[in-house]
């Protein structure tokens, strides 16, 4: 059983990993599948409309969709995009826990990394009902969202936070200290990986009926960047190299099986 348990993980079949992308699945099936589900208030889509002031924007806003309701498309959104980029801090939490903490640990960790981006979806939400309701034309602030997202991914700061997301912190072994650490390194995490991903999230907010596809670009390229490892800081274009190279070898390989394969 032992034997068979360490070919098991040898080939990541970890059924902490089998967890982590059944979640990431059902949160996509729910995006997919429940168009009902709203990540940005209402009026961030609503087209082109007199423009009302900002406290009736708000009153608006909450009669079609409750903060609850927001919050949950939030961390629904969340569990779909984010969750793939934490596997390997959370492999980290695992392998530094003895084996009766390390459910308590890793959900600790989560716990930390979702209340940075709950805390910064409230912010970002805020931002984009402001932004229509004293200019009530989407189109315009999604050109505007999309040149800062664009500015933002060649900056430095950006590179900053990204080389912080490769940190892994020493985590204690025991006791209150090894639950604080693991939290704690849940809020940092999710404090770099905020500001790395922050001008990602406007277009996203702001992209009405394509805010599906949205999400799953901007999903791609979160995931292409943590792939590149910590460079220097500097203004360069950032995110899909490795990732473009990872495509370009699979597909050059693929098609040399192909033309070796005596039977094609």
């Amino acid at each position: 059983m032992g034997r068979a348990g360490g070919r098991f993980d040898k080939f990541g079949f970890e059924p902490w990993l089998v967890a982590l992308g059944s979640i990431i699945l059902a949160a996509w099936s729910v995006l997919v599948l429940g168009s009902s589900t709203s990540v940005v208030p209402a009026l961030c889509s609503s087209g082109a409309g007199p423009a009302v002031p900002l406290s009736v924007s708000f009153d608006l806003a909450l009669i079609f969709n409750s903060p609850a309701r927001l919050a949950f498309g939030w961390a629904l959104m969340l569990a779909a995009m984010m969750l793939p980029v934490v596997a390997a801090p959370l492999r980290h939490v695992r392998d530094r826990s003895f084996a009766r903490r390390r459910t308590r640990a890793m959900l600790l960790f989560v716990l930390g990394y979702f209340a940075v981006w709950m805390a910064a979806g409230a912010v970002l939400q805020l931002v984009a009902l402001a932004a229509v309701s004293v200019l009530p034309v989407p189109p315009a602030w999604l050109g505007l969202a999309f040149a800062i997202a664009l500015v933002w991914q060649i900056t430095p700061t950006k590179q900053w936070c990204l080389n912080r997301c490769h940190r892994r912190p020493q985590l204690a072994a025991f006791g209150v200290a090894a639950d604080r650490d693991a939290f704690n390194f849940g809020l940092t995490h999710g404090a770099y990986c905020a500001g790395a991903c922050w001008a990602l999230m406007l277009p996203m907010l702001l992209a009405g009926e394509g805010q599906l596809l949205a999400m799953f670009a901007v999903t791609l390229l979160v995931f292409a960047e943590r792939l590149e490892a910590p460079r220097p800081l500097g203004w360069r274009w950032r995110g899909t190299g490795k990732g473009w190279r990872i495509v370009l070898a699979q597909a050059q390989a693929v098609r040399v099986g192909f033309t070796a394969d005596p039977a094609a």
